[in-house]
C-alpha cells in the first residue's frame, strides 16, 4: 500500500503496468481536498483531461461543477478522482484489467483521504469498486454502507449530456450528499 501523496504521485507518474501508458499525455490522478469528507469517482479522464491532468474539467465536469454551485458544494472542498488515471482511447470505458491495474492507486488515494461518503459516478465505479452484482439504475441513489463508508451511486454526469430526464435524478443525489454532511 502507498503510504504518502508523495509515493502515490511518483508511482503514477512512472506507471506502465497497462498499456493506457502508452497513449497518455498526462496521467489525471485526481484534484482537490486531500482531507475532503466526500469524494467522487469517475470512470476515467476524457480528452480535456488528459489534456490537462485534471479529472472533471469537460464538458461532464462543467455540468458536475453547475451541480455543485446549485446545492452549496466547492469542489475544493470534495476530492474527485477516477478508477484508471490514463485516458482510455476513444473515451471507452476502462477494460477489467485496466482498472484492477490501477486499483492501488485508488485504494490509497481512498486511504490517504478516508471520506466518509464516496459518490460513486456511473457504472464502471459502481461496479469496480461495490462489485460486478450492482447495477447503476437499481442502486442509483441509494446509500450503501460498507467498511464504515458511505457509498451513493448516480449516473456518471456525462450520461446527463446523453439523456437530460437523468439530471434531476443526479440533482436529487447530490442534494441528499449535501444533506448527509
Amino acid at each position: 500500500m502507498i503510504r504518502t501523496w508523495e509515493e502515490l504521485e511518483e508511482q503514477c507518474s512512472k506507471c506502465t503496468k497497462c498499456n493506457l501508458c502508452n497513449t497518455r499525455n498526462n496521467v489525471v490522478i485526481g484534484t482537490g481536498s486531500k482531507s475532503a469528507k466526500i469524494m467522487f469517482i469517475g470512470e476515467g479522464p476524457g480528452a480535456d483531461e488528459d489534456a490537462q491532468g485534471i479529472p472533471f474539467v469537460g464538458k461532464a465536469g462543467q455540468l458536475m461543477n453547475k451541480a455543485f454551485e446549485g446545492i452549496g458544494i466547492r469542489r475544493e472542498e470534495v476530492y474527485i478522482a477516477n478508477i484508471v488515471k490514463c485516458r482510455p482511447p476513444n473515451n471507452r470505458n476502462p477494460e477489467d484489467e485496466e482498472a484492477i491495474k490501477c486499483k492501488e492507486f485508488l485504494d490509497s488515494q481512498i486511504e490517504l483521504i478516508n471520506p466518509e461518503i464516496i459518490v460513486l459516478l456511473g457504472n464502471v465505479a459502481l461496479k469496480n469498486i461495490l462489485g460486478k452484482e450492482y447495477g447503476i439504475t437499481s442502486s442509483r441513489g441509494k446509500i450503501i454502507e460498507k467498511d464504515k463508508i458511505k457509498y451513493v451511486p448516480t449516473f456518471h454526469p456525462a450520461a446527463l449530456l446523453r439523456d437530460e430526464n437523468k439530471k434531476i435524478l443526479f440533482w436529487k443525489d447530490l442534494k441528499k450528499v449535501s444533506q448527509m454532511m
